[in-house]
This record gives structure tokens, sequence and C-alpha cells, in this order.
């Protein structure tokens, strides 16, 4: 490997298993070098494999609910007495919708569902960094990323209220990362990344069209949970300091296409 983390320290929300992007961040962090608290939701760990993760990468593991400042500021005090300082990285990989859930069509929402999706998928980003920003937890140059879909910025009607999280998420990046940045040097970012096969993913309706469209729309094909672990890791490294208030696609191409040579075979008429 690059040690491209080499003595970096960052807390990690969001691995619940092997399919999860944030389980493959974890383990590729690790590999890179670098030390971090592993964290999730308490009602989430309980179906989940987080303390084999943590056993494989010789980290803790801190429950926390990202809708509670107060689980926050525990988890980033205690983070930093684990680590024995101030954190270099942080990877937002939170999302969930009640709606999507319970098989509520987007037109006929549960507001109260809505409110808990909006709260755990985005306004949590915005929770999060409010505690490390004041409590000056992050070093200079640190880098703070969440994971979003391209949702945010088109149609995909079975995305659900998910979508709209998404928009809310990466607006929270921009706005958060101007201050972060000016006042902490610390740069946040969101990774749009391809449709994946996560265990969130596989909750939402038509995952499967999804996968197979974006692949045949994609000239480089779907990048993978993986592939999207690296990029994350070029992220947190000191090879990208300058790199912020970014919605960064990592899709194989797909954000950038109007169509591509095998969709339009399916729909050509054949003689």
């Amino acid at each position: 490997m690059y040690n491209l983390l080499k003595g970096k320290k960052g807390i990690i929300f969001g691995a619940l298993d092997e399919n999860s992007i944030a389980w493959k961040v974890a383990e590729r962090a690790h590999e890179e070098g670098a030390t971090f608290v592993l964290t999730n939701a308490p009602v989430a760990m309980r179906f989940g494999t987080i303390d084999e993760l943590a056993k494989k990468t010789g980290s803790q593991v801190i429950p926390a609910d990202a809708t509670s400042v107060k689980d926050i500021q525990n988890l980033v005090d205690k983070s930093m007495e684990i680590l024995g300082g101030k954190i270099d990285f942080v990877l937002h990989s939170i999302g969930m919708s009640v709606n999507v859930r319970k098989g509520n069509h987007y037109t006929t929402q549960n507001y109260e569902y809505t409110k808990i999706g909006w709260d755990v998928s985005a306004v949590s980003f915005h929770k999060v960094m409010g505690v490390l920003y004041k409590s000056n937890a992050m070093n200079e140059w640190g880098s703070i990323v969440a994971l979003t879909y391209m949702a945010a910025q088109r149609v995909f009607p079975d995305y659900n209220d998910m979508a709209d999280n998404k928009a809310y998420l990466e607006s929270i990046a921009r706005s958060f990362g101007y201050f972060f940045g000016r006042d902490h040097k610390v740069r946040v970012n969101t990774i749009s990344q391809s449709p994946t096969l996560t265990t969130a993913g596989k909750g939402v309706k038509g995952i499967d069209g999804f996968l197979n469209y974006a692949e045949k729309m994609s000239p480089l094909g779907n990048a993978t949970a993986l592939e999207c672990a690296d990029y994350t890791l070029s992220l947190f490294s000191d090879l990208t300091k300058k790199v912020t208030l970014q919605n960064l696609f990592h899709d194989g191409g797909f954000s950038n296409m109007g169509i591509s040579q095998e969709v339009m075979e399916l729909f050509m008429d054949k003689e």
C-alpha cells in the first residue's frame, strides 16, 4: 500500500456489515496506516457486525445516535481521548428513510417519517460538524466527507424522500464547509457514488434496475464500494488539501452522460 494515512486519526460513521461503504473505508484506512474510532447508532449495531470490523482494524467502537448532539459530543470527546489528540478525518455514511421502509409513495409521505429521515440522513451531518467545529476537534487540513447520490440533482422516482435528504446534505457540506475552511483550514466534501448494493441500497425499490441502467450508461461502468473507499481515502489524504465545498461524482462517468450506445440499442427497432 501507499501509507497515505500514516499517523492520521479519524472517526468513521455508518459501518454496518461488509457490504457497507463505510466498512470498506475502515478496512482501507487501516491498511493505509490510519487509526480511528468506529461508530453507529445503538439500534443499527444490533443488526450489524461492527465488532468484527473493530477487531480486524484494531479499533474501538463508540455507539452514538447521530441525531443526538449529546451523543455526538460524547463520541468526539472519547475519540480524542482514545486516539490521543485531534481528528484528521471523518466519514459520514448515514442514510435512512422510514417512508421507503414502509412503502409510502413520494406523493403520499407520512411527514413524521419524513422528519425522521431528514434528521438522520441530513441534519445529522450538520450536528456532527457543529460539535467538531465548536470543540475545535479537527486538525488543520483535516477532511470531512459525506456520501450522497445523484438523485439530489436528477429525478429517480423510487429514491423517494432520500433524494430531498441528499440535496439538503450537499447544501450543508457547502455552507458549513465554508466556515470550517475559513476558521480551521478543514475541508468538507460529498461523494456522489454509483448505485451500490449496500444494506441500505438494497431497500430502495428497483435497485437492480438502477444498477443495470447505470452500468450500461457509464463508460467506465459502476463504481464499487471498494473503489469508493479508495476515492474517499484520497480525500482524507494530504494529496487533496485544497479540495473543498465540492460534490464529487464517483460514478464511472454516468453523471455526464445523456445516452449511451448500449441504452440506445435497447430502444431501436430491430430489422
